[in-house]
């Protein structure tokens, strides 16, 4: 009971409710004592008063506070009683879709009624190794803490799973057993794990049908008992059954089925092997028909019976025992059909030839008349004699029901036996987990035994709850020795004393079972007379005499007696049985031999007696069986650690996440979940530890109660907060709290927090209100300002307007005055200007007269001006054009000079686009000169005409004149003249300036005409380019997306590659099977079936050269089928054959064509040996010339006197004319000399020519005018001008002939990048290809037998190394081709080097005769070679792989070290031309690294180390290769180092297989070390410390279960990471390659870490996605520190930060649900959806995510197309590609540390 105080204001209360159960309300006003009533509100407005009873004090139950709803456990919360259980189940159902619950130990698991996705591969690794309170509740958390309890306490465990029927236990026993098989790793040929998970179909079949609440509802109880070795892996398992409701099989209510097994039988009646059973439709069967329900929504019953053959199949069951049980069944369905005909009362008939008799006989192999007779008859045996009885009709039924419910029980026991031999332990077991499912609490309508019996077992099994929860209780206040009493908790020992004590009801059930005339009425008076009066919790129901009823834990439950006898007897006919003893199968003999067998077994003990009282006597009943049973379970249980998991049906209509809670709070209370929050209630239900709380509470505290110690800091605060001492207990890590306490504090948390709220809101509000009125203040000070401002500005203006009315009134005064003159002055100027005028007119008459005069002559002298002017004019033009054209032939000539000459040629080939548009510009200015002659053409002629008009005029006014100008009439005829000849003169002048215009329009079209020629062929060679650009982009992205479709199909490969790589390991230990069982064969021993057993528990050894023995686990051998094996050796022998016949054919071809390449080989050498000649020759020549020019100048040296002591020679003396005869033969070889270099030059710039014409495809083309040209020039040297040597020329030519070469070769790489793109595109196809053919072959083998699939393996194998030879063969041709010729020109070079020499050595042995010279030894140049001995491989592999310490070599030498050496060796051997030698250490070396990784491949070191040598001898083959993509890298010196003698492309591929295989083992090793970091770094650690990520829950976790991870921080898992970058950097590894690392570790980060956090609703809050952000934030940081920010890395980590996002967005309207779609990009809809689930308010002022919400954001990603997957795929690996890197160090310089041992190696 809770206290009064609590009961305030506001305060919510829990008011009982018909419908609901139970229904919120709040306190109007709060509660004092002494009131009679409560003022409540409930959560629709409603007011009601609740009545308070004053004597007992019963307040309603208060409501946790909402912070505290939808808790993980029940337990943790504040107040504990049953509306607190029931709303929190109810919020996690219905609002969160969370069906799992913790209650203390219990696991509460609610039934959806809907698929989840919940039980995938990846959630089972998510709970992998978790505890289980740091996980979300789960099924697969249960089963975890089971198998971490049995692994580290070594103690046995049992799963009690219980529940009605309907809730869903048969479902989560099989969960369990699916986690237990998958983290139990047993042995890859055991098969255990599919073993026991194939039972459960068969099980379902056999003992599941549907009944009214459920469809798949178990029939029977099961204990599967599942056994571990010494390494927790599977072994084995054992099944044990607990009463099977056999009436089923003959009896169906309405609305149910039989067992499942029928139904599949007839649903799968059409096929061929089912024919003879004659069945057919359900609803023809009796037994199958009655409940009127024969169909199942959903089910498919034919694919069902599918499923249940190949479970059978897969437990041993042969094909002939299928038959048998199928025919068994069968039979059973046709004797439902069987019709009794009745007599009379006491005699029955059943007609013979009935077609269901005979159907059942024959099915059963026995007579149908004999059948027939004692279906209807008995046989009664007496001292004297035996009688045969006939049966009333009534009676004869129910022989022929028990006597297929017999038959059902025998087959059913024998199919679980048959299970359990199948299951049986192959190794000695250690311990073992049950799994125990069994039927729940039932009460129906009519409660017959079955149900008696079950209640029976739910009493026995909830007392053993009661008393381990209760155990649990006390070891915990024990543990953390604080102060307890004795918990008084419900004890139903009364109840089952009732049932089981002596005199109790099975008791007396047994006793009148032994009666002779006993019957279920005197069985129901009896015990009215022996229980009614002196058992309370016994009672006779008031209307009935044949019924009576028992208070059970849970609830009362009324029993009909009809039908307790005969089901307690459980008997059959013994003729009928006797019948079926002569069956002709041996199953039905089997069957009624192992009944004998166990009834034998059951009576062997007592006194020999009459076989008849024998029978009678020791026959143990069903409740005596049962309750016997149920013992041995109980002492099972008692032995082991108890784990359960209790089973609700949320409601009868089976509608998806709906709750009734009137059925689900009956469920609660009797499966004791009620009871355990009881007990935990009576005690300290919540603890907290002493950092948590003073996490929550440290707001409660004062400065000064903070002390560095948490545990006293608590200490203090407690004693100041709760007063009451009993309220609480300090234990030794944790703070306990009675019920109601945890409310309590927060209640004053929410206080203090409120009031600091208030203080806050007080000191802002007057921080703001002080603020407003300062801002208020200022204002009104600027306002008065402004006003004043503004009255002195009016005042001033005011003054202003007042001096300017003044101003203005002067100047006024002043205009008007003006004014008033000017109107005067106007006036007389106006008279005085008439009167000037007349004066001016007459004045002006009389000048004109004079003026006439005066302008005639004016224009006389101007025209003979202006004539003069114009013939100084055409005399200056035409001296101007001469100049001009003179200078522009001048021009003309020193172009065409220059266009002969070659610097001219580059000028025009350089600047040509600069000319073009210069001469553009040209043209345009002419056009614009050509534009403005003639606009002044035509402004000439305007002013002639002009002209003319005036002359007209004036020649008019001449002849008006004429009579007064007589004089001038001549002058007037003199200028008509002059005015004509100016007229022909300007005439011809035009016409010759116009045809100059014209020639010059004329030349000017032509050369625009040229220009737009050269323009057009400019403009077609740049589209040319432009289009060659094009097809070079075209090209590119074909490259791309070639590059593309590799990296894709990279990853197939690389996939395939591991399924090979498994599927080779299965092989080889198949093969050492087959291995181990030809030896057995031969040796003929006979054993005995344990030593059998023996020699499959011995453990297999194998031994390599390079490698010590090594111990490996007991394996189970499976035995071997010798037909097969003989059938795969011949097969084999035969495939050897035919591979022997394409070898040799194969070599025949390779004879031929090696010829045929011979023959073209020796033809293309004749060439490059003339051609080889002919550069020697010009070689010598050119030596030659040099050495005659170096005689040439020192005799010119010693002619000019260089020795002034000797006067030169006089010209007609001898000593000089014998010089001259030397200069002028030395000049007339040397002129010689010239020509023979110049024709050997021309002539090898031709043979160059030619060559590459030959040599190129689609390159050089020559025609023949060019060739024509090219003789031309040679014929025609002396016409050209040579230089000193005579080499311009050619020099011209080369330069010619070097162009042409280039634009041959670009057109070549062009045509070879096509061609190459061609090949690659045919390559990836072909990938292609065999990929979908080897997916094609994978999945018809996977479809095959076991023995067809060997068979199918070895074919696909042997035809693929086929293929594969193929492929090789035709590579070493062409390399073979290619060294070959290699060889020729090595000699060629090796001859000319050898003369060389000896010239070298003829000339340094001149003068040096007789001079002492000091000798030094030259230093020894290696070759980079190792020689080792035939035999050594494996002492060095032994040295240099199996014995060597990765750490001591990374730190010590150069990275790569072994890879260096091992390729060295391979080196030697390939220079002593030794194929076995090398093939013998490649494959030893692979051998050796496969076996080092699989015995070290948890160490990291040394798969980094050996992944980065691996990787480095890979470089090694191909930069040695000799192949030209891979030598362009190498140094002059590496490129000798290239392998000689044999191409190893082949091994290549195999060593990055091998590569591929290490780095998955390196991913592999970096998970397993992170896994443990990750999550407590990422989610559990609080980095930013203030930020409350996660509110403590105060989860009761087991004691086992506790780990202290040690403070994992993000630093931590930094700190590994840098172990992992220093490591593979250490090692030399590829900077590629360890960004490829990178990459997929942190896809392990980010995929681990939001796995767990969909799994953990305490991780779903605001402050952890701060958190969070902070952390990625930091890993980031370190990918920037190490430089691999662009590794892609980065990207990985997308889906968690926007997780991080997710929680920390605003998640309330529509527009937030669009912008959380947008940004979740990279998180599935599950995901998204499930985030928004679990988010949960760490303090008061957040608020959940509504219902309504989350809805909103299914609608808008319902239209994703995506995984459904909810967690993130962890175990995916990204392609990976080796790129090739060059190694810069040289094989010469390599020197072999002493410390490896390898003093047998020689350096060559």
């Amino acid at each position: 009971m809770e206290a009064p105080e609590l009961y305030s204001q506001h305060a919510r209360v829990w008011l009982p409710d018909a419908v609901e159960v139970w229904r919120s309300a709040e306190l109007r006003r709060g509660f004092s004592p002494g009131d009679r009533a409560l003022a409540l509100r409930l959560e629709d407005g409603t007011e009601v008063e609740h009545t308070v009873d004053l004597q007992t004090g019963g307040l309603p139950p208060l409501r946790n506070p909402d912070l505290l709803v939808g808790e993980n456990d029940l337990t943790t919360l504040s107040f504990l009683h049953e509306p607190a259980v029931l709303h929190n189940l109810r919020v996690r159902f219905i609002d969160s879709k969370l069906i799992y619950t913790y209650c203390g130990i219990v696991l509460v698991a609610i039934n959806p009624y809907d698929s989840l996705a919940i039980y995938d591969t990846d959630i089972i690794g998510a709970y992998s190794g978790q505890n289980m309170g740091d996980m979300d509740p789960h099924i697969f958390a249960v089963a975890e803490e089971a198998f971490k309890h049995m692994a580290r306490c070594e103690r046995n465990q049992s799963i009690i799973v219980s529940g009605e029927s309907g809730a869903g236990k048969t479902v989560s026993a099989k969960y369990v057993m699916r986690y237990f098989a998958a983290v139990s790793r047993s042995s890859a040929e055991a098969n255990v794990e599919e073993k026991v998970l194939a039972s459960n179909p068969i099980m379902e079949a056999i003992g599941n049908a549907k009944t009214t609440r459920n469809d798949n509802s178990s029939r029977f109880g099961k204990y599967i008992e599942i056994g571990f070795n010494k390494k927790n892996c599977m072994i084995g398992a054992k099944m044990k059954t607990y009463l099977l409701e056999k009436s089923r099989v003959v009896f169906q209510a309405q609305g149910e089925r039989n067992y499942h097994i029928f139904y599949q039988l007839c649903a799968s009646s059409h096929l061929p092997e089912f024919q003879a059973l004659k069945l057919g439709c359900a609803d023809d069967f009796h037994c199958a028909n009655q409940g009127q329900s024969p169909e199942i929504d959903g089910v498919d019953d034919a694919r069902d019976m599918s499923v249940t053959r190949r479970a059978l199949s897969l437990l041993g069951f042969s094909n002939s025992d299928q038959s048998a049980l199928f025919q068994i069944l069968a039979g059973i369905l046709h004797l439902s059909n069987v019709e009794v005909n009745g007599q009379t009362a006491d005699s029955c008939r059943i007609v013979p030839d009935q077609e269901p008799l005979v159907l059942f006989s024959g099915l059963m192999g026995v007579p149908h008349t004999d059948m027939a007779h004692w279906l209807c008859h008995r046989k009664l045996k007496t001292t004297a004699e035996t009688y045969v009885k006939t049966l009333s009709r009534e009676n004869a039924v129910n022989g022929r029901d028990a006597l297929a419910k017999h038959i059902y029980a025998r087959i059913f026991n024998w199919i679980v036996d048959h299970i359990n031999r199948t299951l049986t332990f192959v190794a000695a077991q250690r311990s073992f987990i049950g799994v125990l499912d069994i039927y729940g609490f039932e009460t129906f309508d009519i409660n017959s035994f079955e149900q008696f019996c079950i209640n029976y077992a739910n009493e026995k099994l909830q007392q053993q709850f009661n008393l381990h929860v209760f155990k649990l209780e006390q070891e915990e206040y024990m543990k953390e020795q604080i102060p307890w009493s004795l918990i008084d908790f419900y004890d139903n020992e009364p109840y089952i004393k009732l049932i089981e004590a002596k005199m109790g009801v099975l008791d007396l059930l047994d006793e009148e079972c032994k009666m002779p005339k006993a019957s279920d009425d005197t069985w129901a008076q009896k015990l009215y007379s022996s229980l009614l009066k002196q058992n309370v919790h016994f009672d006779k129901p008031r209307l009935s005499n044949r019924a009576f009823i028992i208070h059970h834990f849970a609830d009362k439950v009324e029993y009909q007696c009809d039908g307790f006898l005969e089901k307690n007897k459980d008997t059959v006919n013994e003729d009928q049985i006797n019948v079926l003893k002569t069956s002709k199968f041996d199953l039905v003999l089997k069957l009624l031999q192992e009944d004998e067998a166990t009834t034998g077994s059951k009576g062997c003990s007592s006194k020999r007696e009459r076989p008849g009282k024998v029978l009678r006597d020791h026959k143990k009943t069903v409740g005596l069986q049962f309750r016997q049973s149920l013992h041995s379970l109980m002492e099972t249980l008692n032995a082991t650690t108890p784990h359960y998991v209790r089973c609700i049906k949320p409601n009868d209509q089976k509608a998806p996440f709906t709750l009734d809670p009137v059925r689900t709070v009956q469920q609660l209370r009797s499966c004791g979940i009620l009871e355990t929050i009881r007990i935990s209630a009576a005690g300290f239900p919540s603890r907290w530890t002493y950092q948590e709380f003073f996490s929550r509470y440290r707001v409660l505290m004062k400065r000064k109660e903070v002390l560095p110690d948490y545990k006293q800091s608590c200490k203090i605060a407690l004693e100041k907060l709760v007063k009451d001492r009993d309220q609480y207990q300090f234990g030794k890590n944790k703070i306990f709290f009675r019920a109601g306490q945890v409310a309590f504090l927060e209640n004053l948390r929410s206080e203090k927090l409120r009031s600091a709220c208030v203080c806050i809101q007080k000191t802002m509000r007057c921080w703001l209100a002080r603020k407003k009125y300062l801002r208020m203040r200022e204002s009104a000070v600027t306002i008065q300002k402004h006003v004043r401002a503004h009255q002195a500005r009016c005042y001033v203006k005011f003054v202003r307007w007042t001096k300017a009315a003044v101003i203005i009134q002067q100047y006024f005064r002043m205009w008007a005055a003006r004014r008033s003159y000017r109107r005067q002055q106007f006036a007389a100027v106006t008279i005085q200007s008439c009167f000037r005028a007349y004066k001016a007119k007459q004045n002006y008459y009389k000048l004109v007269f004079e003026q006439k005069t005066v302008v005639i002559q004016k224009w006389v002298r101007g025209w003979l001006a202006r004539r003069h002017f114009g013939r100084v004019l055409a005399a200056v033009v035409l001296l101007q054009s001469c100049v001009r054209r003179r200078r522009a032939r001048e021009a003309l000539r020193q172009l065409k000079v220059e266009a002969r000459s070659v610097e001219h040629f580059k000028k025009l080939n350089v600047g040509m686009e600069n000319k073009i548009m210069q001469l553009q510009r040209k043209n345009d200015e002419q056009h614009q000169a050509n534009r403005e002659l003639s606009v002044k053409l035509r402004a000439v002629e305007k002013t002639q005409a002009a002209e003319r008009e005036k002359l007209l005029r004036a020649e008019q006014q001449s002849s008006a004149k004429a009579e007064r100008v007589s004089g001038l009439l001549e002058q007037l005829s003199f200028l008509h003249r002059e005015l004509e000849t100016n007229r022909r003169e300007k005439e011809e002048r035009d016409r010759a300036h116009q045809e100059h215009t014209e020639k010059m329009e004329a030349e000017l079209n032509a050369r625009n005409s040229l220009l737009i020629t050269e323009k057009e062929d400019l403009s077609r060679r740049i589209q040319e380019q432009a289009k060659q650009i094009t097809d070079t982009k075209v090209i590119l992205e074909n490259t791309k997306q070639v590059e593309k479709d590799l990296t894709e199909e990279r990853s197939r490969y690389q996939s395939l590659l591991s399924e090979y790589l498994q599927l080779e390991q299965r092989h080889a230990e198949l093969k050492e099977k087959m291995n181990q069982y030809k030896r057995e064969d031969k040796a003929g021993h006979k054993k005995t079936e344990l030593t059998v057993v023996r020699m499959r528990r011995t453990s297999v050894q194998s031994s390599d050269e390079q490698e010590s023995p090594a111990k490996r686990e007991d394996v189970k051998q499976p035995a071997v089928d010798m037909p097969i094996l003989l059938k795969l050796q011949r097969r084999l022998k035969e495939l050897e054959t035919v591979n022997r016949s394409l070898q040799r054919q194969l070599e025949r071809r390779t004879e031929v064509q090696q010829e045929k390449a011979k023959v073209i080989e020796e033809q293309k050498s004749l060439n490059r040996a003339e051609l080889d000649l002919e550069a020697l020759k010009r070689q010598e020549l050119e030596s030659e010339n040099k050495r005659l020019k170096l005689d040439l100048n020192m005799l010119r040296k010693s002619l000019s006197g260089e020795n002034r002591a000797l006067a030169p020679p006089k010209p007609d003396s001898l000593s000089y004319s014998v010089l001259l005869e030397q200069l002028d033969s030395s000049n007339e070889e040397l002129e010689m000399r010239k020509e023979e270099v110049m024709l050997l030059r021309s002539h090898m710039v031709r043979q160059e020519a030619l060559k590459h014409k030959d040599s190129l495809t689609e390159g050089l083309k020559l025609n023949l005018s060019e060739m024509s040209l090219l003789q031309d020039i040679e014929r025609s040297t002396d016409l050209h001008t040579l230089n000193e040597d005579g080499e311009l020329w050619l020099a011209y030519e080369g330069l010619k002939e070097t162009n042409r070469l280039l634009e041959g070769q670009l057109q070549e790489q062009g045509q070879q990048h096509r061609e190459e793109c061609e090949e690659l595109q045919k390559e990836l196809q072909k990938v292609k290809e065999q990929n979908l053919q080897q997916q094609q072959l994978l999945t018809k083998s996977l479809q095959l037998p076991q023995d067809a699939q060997i068979e199918a393996r070895l074919q696909h194998e042997i035809t693929r190394l086929a293929n594969e030879n193929l492929d090789h063969m035709e590579r070493q041709e062409s390399q073979d081709k290619t060294i070959n010729n290699l060889k020729k020109q090595l000699k060629t070079y090796a001859k000319r080097l050898e003369e060389f020499e000896a010239g070298a050595r003829k000339q340094s042995t001149v003068s040096q005769i007789g001079i002492p010279v000091s000798i030094t030894r030259k230093e020894k140049e290696f070759q980079g070679m190792l020689e080792y001995k035939q035999g050594d491989e494996s002492l060095l592999l032994k040295n240099l792989v199996v014995d060597l310490k990765p750490r001591g070599v990374a730190v010590s030498f150069i990275p790569g070290l072994p890879a260096y050496i091992i390729f060295m060796c391979i080196r030697y051997a390939d220079y002593i031309d030794d194929e076995d030698r090398v093939s013998t250490l490649l494959n030893s070396t692979i051998i050796s690294i496969k076996g080092v990784i699989k015995r070290r491949g948890a160490d990291f070191e040394t798969v980094s180390f050996w992944l980065a040598n691996t990787c480095r001898f890979l470089h090694c083959l191909k930069q040695y290769s000799g192949d030209e993509d891979f030598t362009k890298h190498n140094t002059p010196r590496q490129n000798e180092h290239c392998l000689a003698n044999f191409e190893l492309s082949g091994y290549q591929q195999v060593f990055g297989d091998l590569a591929i295989q290490i780095y998955q083992q390196l991913i592999k090793c970096t998970e397993e070390l992170l896994q443990p970091l990750i999550v407590a770094a990422m989610l559990e650690h609080e980095t930013v410390q203030g930020v409350l990520g996660s509110r403590p829950t105060g989860l009761r976790k087991r004691s086992a279960s506790l780990q202290d991870e040690g403070g994992v921080t993000v630093e931590t898992l930094l700190q590994q990471l840098n172990v992992f970058h220093s490591a593979m950097i250490q090692h030399g590894m590829d900077p590629e390659l360890v960004k490829q690392v990178v990459k997929q570790v942190f896809h392990i980060i980010c995929g681990m870490t939001l796995n767990n956090l969909v799994l953990r609703k305490d991780m779903c809050s605001w402050g952890k996605g701060l958190q969070i952000r902070y952390k990625v934030w930091q890993l980031e940081e370190w990918l920037s520190e190490k430089e691999l920010a662009d590794c892609g890395a980065r990207d990985t980590l997308e889906p968690l930060i926007q997780a991080a996002q997710l929680l920390q967005i605003k998640k309330k309207t529509e527009a937030d649900a669009q912008a959380i779609c947008t940004m979740c990009s990279a998180l599935t809809a599950a995901q998204i959806v499930k985030v928004l689930n679990l988010y949960t308010p760490v303090i008061e002022f957040e608020e959940r995510v509504s219902n309504t919400f989350i809805a909103i954001i299914e609608e808008l990603l319902k239209d994703r197309r995506e995984s459904p997957a909810l967690m993130m795929d962890v175990k995916t690996l990204f392609p990976v590609s080796l790129p090739f890197s060059p190694s810069l160090v040289t094989l010469d310089s390599i020197q072999i540390p002493i410390s490896l041992n390898l003093s047998f190696l020689t350096r060559v």
